[in-house]
């Protein structure tokens, strides 16, 4: 154990803390310029003075003419907007998008849709490396394509792509680039026009900025239709009011990219030594993330025979806050798809985690979290019980010192049953409801797909407790491994823990 425990955050390809200098002028802006912008009296002008400085500084940071920005809910809504609207646009001319299958789970996700609309999607294969294979991409973008999606910087494994070389052979055809540079912000030089970018998306939480703020980019010229109608805001693309505060705290974070660029050559420095820690700790690591043209923050790292739920709730149990990929797939047990695409088997996908630094990581917490990687490797860390979903019979189910904690989301409850007996609570709100819990019981967690019961279980260790089980591969697990016990027990004398 540490005589002292510490809070170290590696997770910032997930989200950043929020700076100060962005609360200030959120507050500013909050207190003050409650006015519309799209009204005539002073403190409406005022808001929109706001506005336009806003647009102004976006712009600026990445060699943008203002007009090319719109403001979003997220970088997510961005690249909604952009496919659905493009295929749009296309409908009756070209009917083909290609997509690098790496892509983010927004950028995916609506393609999944629009297949079902009709357009055609073909991916191109990428390298062990996550690399685009441009010979490939070459042959793929025809006359009938009419959109490439390939991010600048992949948010698991930090790959950098040639955007610019992209953008030649999509442009050679006719076709337009669509450039998630959400992770790019902050982290590399970024300049939408010497990459020759057709659009790209960005949200401000991941550069010190509020969540729920995004912006796009399209190149002037670029077709771009309405994608929320009702208003003449965002020059007629965008109605609503304009959640200013959100605008201008967002404006300020960018405002701060140059002096987050200043951080890189210590980030990847630090980044290097962590990754020179962990191979020496365990030298039979994988690292998936490339030693060239790879962002400087980001290390996705493979453990060979410890599964990442585990070892996640373990640097948990030290404070320390990484993650397995991307914040939008946390709740599956789905192997991420970025390492599938680079050559990953399930068990190695869900054997590797992601540290991703930012300009407020020290040295210190890199020395840190390397003797916490080490305890728990040596099996000097505290050892919860792993059950597996074949070896929860009735014996344990029906066991009177058993006591079966269930933490999963109400949603996850509507699609699986319950295990028999259990005590219902949900995951973000364990913490209130530690003093119901008996401590002279064992007490099994269990989670939807087993990412959120190892978790739970190692924040009871923390409060002391010592009798914990949790169930791998959680209720989905075990209704796959017992059907017969799943019908015959599942959804009985359900509990609901109180405050």
């Amino acid at each position: 154990m540490f005589q002292l425990r510490r809070t170290v955050y590696l997770d910032n390809n997930a989200t950043t803390p929020v700076s100060k200098s962005v609360q200030k002028r959120m507050a500013q802006v909050l207190a003050h310029c409650y006015g519309n912008p799209s009204s005539l009296y002073q403190d409406a002008r005022d808001a929109a003075m706001v506005l336009q400085e806003s647009r102004e500084t976006v712009a600026r940071a990445i060699n943008a003419d203002p007009a090319e920005i719109t403001f979003t809910g997220s970088a997510t809504e961005a690249n909604n907007n952009v496919l659905v609207c493009l295929a749009e646009h296309f409908a009756g001319k070209r009917g083909k998008i290609v997509s690098l299958p790496t892509e983010h789970a927004s950028v995916l996700g609506t393609l999944d849709y629009l297949k079902t609309r009709g357009v055609a999607v073909e991916y191109c294969p990428v390298d062990d490396m996550g690399f685009a294979r441009l010979d490939e991409l070459e042959k793929l973008v025809d006359e009938n394509t009419f959109l490439v999606c390939c991010m600048l910087a992949n948010n698991e494994t930090g790959v950098l792509q040639d955007v610019a070389r992209v953008c030649e052979l999509a442009h050679r055809k006719g076709a337009l680039v669509l450039s998630d540079c959400v992770q790019a912000l902050g982290k590399v030089p970024l300049d939408v026009g010497s990459l020759g970018i057709d659009y790209a998306t960005y949200s401000a939480h991941k550069v010190h900025g509020p969540k729920g703020a995004g912006a796009l980019y399209v190149k002037n010229g670029a077709p771009h239709l309405p994608f929320i109608h009702g208003g003449h805001q965002e020059s007629g693309l965008r109605a609503g009011t304009e959640s200013l505060h959100n605008i201008a705290g967002l404006a300020c974070a960018f405002e701060d990219v140059p002096c987050l660029l200043k951080h890189a050559v210590t980030i990847q420095g630090l980044r290097d030594r962590l990754v020179a820690g962990l191979r020496n700790i365990k030298p039979d690591i994988a690292v998936n993330s490339p030693e060239q043209r790879c962002l400087p923050n980001t290390a996705s790292v493979t453990f060979p025979g410890i599964a990442n739920a585990v070892l996640m709730a373990e640097l948990d149990y030290y404070g320390i806050a990484v993650s397995a990929g991307s914040a939008c797939n946390t709740q599956s047990d789905e192997p991420s798809h970025v390492l599938a695409a680079i050559g990953l088997t399930p068990d190695q996908a869900r054997q590797t985690v992601r540290f991703s630094l930012s300009d407020r990581t020290t040295a210190r917490d890199v020395r840190y979290a390397l003797r916490a990687v080490a305890n728990i490797v040596s099996g000097k860390s505290p050892a919860i019980a792993m059950i597996s979903p074949a070896q929860l019979d009735q014996k344990i189910l029906f066991d009177p010192s058993t006591y079966i904690l269930d933490v999963r989301f109400w949603y996850d409850r509507l699609a699986v049953k319950g295990l028999p007996g259990a005590h219902e609570s949900s995951f973000p709100f364990i913490s209130r409801y530690v003093g119901k819990l008996p401590r002279d019981r064992n007490i099994l967690v269990v989670c939807q797909a087993g990412a959120n019961a190892p978790m739970v279980a190692y924040y009871l260790r923390s409060k002391g407790f010592r009798r914990l089980s949790f169930l791998m591969a959680g209720m989905v697990g075990w209704k796959a491994a017992r059907p017969d016990l799943y019908l015959a027990y599942a959804g009985r004398d359900i509990a609901v823990i109180t405050p």
